[in-house]
């Protein structure tokens, strides 16, 4: 799972950097369709790496909060995303200020809003271009917080909650309120909840009820990628394969499948859980600090577009090791015992 989700990573790392247009285009001073004529028509997939993410979210907070109580799920979640993300903004917004030609920093009271991972519904400037995803992130956190973690993670209450959740996204797309598009998400819903009845099949086997949630979460996944990725975005996007899309939504699932299943237990490397380790940070500085990159090596330096590339990626891998040693592994345990001894102090005083 930890290879998956370092592939995954690359993907929209790839996609940013030559599968798309906007602002990379302007770092490489061309499209990046010219720059790599046949890079380009694949690294466009890419973007679907984030629908990888979430069949592979799904299945691993599905397993990391078995056993858990709501108090651990929290303080888990909060060590795990904030430290990092928090580095990202401040590097980000550095580079931004060194070099606006490539990203334009945001104001004071922006990158505020941002430090809480809340900017998306107060209607602030993102500084991180990914940093949509870690909303969408939140609410599945929040919603299987809520309606299962609370009451002890089950069997049972994981089934009931993919089960009524597939219904609540399916009755949403008919609905037009933005109020529950916000709230249940049925465009990517599909992926959680695949992630998750993949798990109950890796903890207890296969059965009909399951393969079933795993079948019909494929169906509208697939269905909901291709509406919304088919057509050019408006970042000039390129034209995309609807058959493609399938192709690499149906790999996603499979792929995941295949770990449930046991069968990808023979790849135990143990480079394997370091790259698991890096995607996070990675997945956060890549884009921005990336095109800043791509600029001053190729159109600074003079370096040919695939060398840039090269570097650019293991320079973006190398600072994701580096947050990941010297932030995550110290300030994560940190804020967690942090956030359990303030619940501590407070049953105390209460």
């Amino acid at each position: 799972m930890d290879g998956l989700r370092l592939l995954a990573a690359l993907m929209v790392c790839l996609y940013h950097y030559a599968g798309r247009g906007g602002a990379v285009s302007a770092s490489w001073h061309q499209s990046p369709a010219h720059v790599f004529p046949t890079l380009s028509q694949l690294a466009t997939y890419g973007c679907l790496g984030v629908q990888f993410f979430f069949v592979i979210s799904g299945f691993v907070i599905c397993m990391s909060s078995w056993g858990r109580t709501l108090g651990d799920f929290f303080r888990s979640r909060v060590a795990r995303l904030y430290p990092a993300y928090w580095v990202a903004l401040v590097l980000v917004t550095a580079a931004a200020v060194a070099l606006p030609v490539v990203v334009h920093p945001v104001r004071p009271d922006e990158f505020l809003v941002n430090l809480t991972m809340l900017q998306q519904p107060m209607g602030a400037t993102r500084v991180l271009g990914v940093c949509w995803t870690l909303w969408v992130e939140v609410r599945f956190y929040a919603l299987f917080a809520l309606f299962v973690v609370l009451r002890g993670v089950t069997y049972r209450r994981v089934v009931l909650f993919c089960c009524v959740w597939t219904l609540a996204a399916v009755v949403c797309r008919t609905s037009g309120n933005a109020l529950t598009d916000q709230l249940v998400m049925p465009e990517y819903a599909p992926f959680f909840i695949g992630g998750l009845a993949l798990y109950l099949i890796h903890r207890f086997g296969g059965d009909m009820l399951l393969w079933g949630i795993v079948a019909v979460s494929w169906l509208l996944g697939q269905s909901t990628a291709t509406q919304s990725l088919w057509h050019a975005g408006a970042q000039g996007d390129f034209h995309r394969s609807p058959y493609v899309i399938i192709a690499v939504v149906t790999l996603a699932f499979a792929a995941v499948a295949a770990v449930a299943m046991g069968w990808t237990q023979w790849a135990s490397w143990r480079w394997l859980v370091t790259a698991g380790a890096l995607t996070y940070p990675f997945y956060l500085v890549h884009e921005h600090l990336g095109w800043f990159a791509i600029r001053v090596l190729h159109r600074g330096l003079g370096l040919p577009p695939w060398p840039t590339l090269a570097v650019t990626v293991l320079g973006m891998l190398t600072l994701a090791w580096l947050i990941h040693r010297f932030v995550e592994k110290p300030f994560g345990p940190r804020l967690k015992r942090m956030l359990k001894r303030g619940v501590a102090a407070a049953d105390a005083m209460s």
